[in-house]
């Protein structure tokens, strides 16, 4: 199996570069929503369905980094899963300067998509180069991935989990 240049490749007809740079776009665009919700709704925030959901006292640790580390924790929460859509809501309830989140979450975009799907991209390339030489191969490394993520997301939950009365 030939693994086609990454310059080449195309996702629904558009250039793949294209197709990433929309998302960059996109992902910009949330990122200042979801700013301008959290500094609208405040502290209303701990009391909307979102902030239920999440729970307060995970809001008020995200507050705790965002206090300490300013933009910069704006810009970090990108490579943090799940902190990733929680931080710019409490950016924004937190009234964080607009100008400092805006250029963090500019750089935030410029380099985490780019990052992200090209490491997916070539993710995806060599496992499917794996399947054509040993398909048997290929699966048991996709169930050792689930193996391994249902064991961390069964920790977590464990983790989490209130303690019985």
């Amino acid at each position: 199996m030939r693994i086609p240049d990454p310059a080449s490749a195309s996702l629904f007809g558009l250039p793949l570069w294209l197709v990433v740079a929309a998302g960059a776009v996109a992902l910009f665009g949330a990122f200042q929503v979801y700013y301008w919700i959290g500094r609208r709704l405040g502290e209303a925030l701990y009391r909307s369905r979102a902030g239920r959901r999440i729970g307060r006292h995970r809001i008020e640790r995200v507050e705790a980094l965002v206090r300490r580390w300013g933009a910069f924790a704006v810009y970090a929460c990108f490579w943090v899963p799940g902190l990733r859509h929680t931080l710019p809501w409490v950016a924004g309830a937190l009234r964080v300067d607009y100008r400092w989140y805006l250029v963090a979450s500019a750089l935030g975009c410029l380099t985490w998509v780019p990052v992200t799907a090209f490491g997916l991209y070539s993710l995806l390339w060599a496992w499917l180069s794996l399947a054509a030489r040993s398909p048997a191969l290929a699966v048991a490394l996709v169930a050792v991935a689930a193996a391994v993520a249902a064991v961390v997301v069964l920790r977590r939950r464990s983790r989490n989990a209130p303690a019985a009365p």
